[in-house]
């Protein structure tokens, strides 16, 4: 009887540690099956997406907007962005979409600057404008050898 107890209690402790494990990873990796946010999709091309991964953040003005969803190569040899932009965002068809760094040597992200269009952009429509991630390691290179 006592051994039964025990393992009752054991496999309670193990469960409870298993949905403590879930419940964090969800909340950390910053995903909800209960609260789906409705979004649509926008694409960009980009001469350089330099350290820019799947799942990065969209922001407008320092605010989360977004996720990068696939980053693909596209027919011109460029880097093709597909980003899921949340539904109560409205971007005009003049946005610049352009890729900057959090801090020195933070994470890569996509920063939306609005333009002034009335025309809106839809589901699958393509941000004409757009500015590649700078390249550090270019910049030094040329100051130390001379192209600058």
């Amino acid at each position: 009887m006592k051994r039964a107890n025990l393992d009752l209690v054991v496999g309670l402790f193990v469960l409870a540690g298993f949905f403590s494990f879930v419940y964090l990873s969800v909340q950390l990796g910053e995903f909800s099956p209960f609260s789906m946010k409705r979004q649509y999709q926008v694409q960009a091309e980009f001469g350089s997406i330099s350290g820019l991964r799947r799942g990065a953040v969209v922001e407008i003005a320092g605010v989360s907007v977004g996720r990068v969803a696939r980053i693909d190569l596209s027919d011109r040899q460029r880097a093709l962005v597909t980003m899921y932009i949340d539904s109560g965002v409205e971007l005009s068809e003049d946005s610049i979409a352009s890729i900057k760094t959090q801090g020195i040597i933070g994470e890569k992200y996509i920063s939306i600057s609005p333009g002034g269009s009335d025309l809106l952009l839809a589901d699958g429509d393509w941000l004409m404008e757009t500015e590649s991630a700078l390249d550090l390691e270019e910049l030094v290179s040329k100051y130390i050898f001379g192209g600058v």
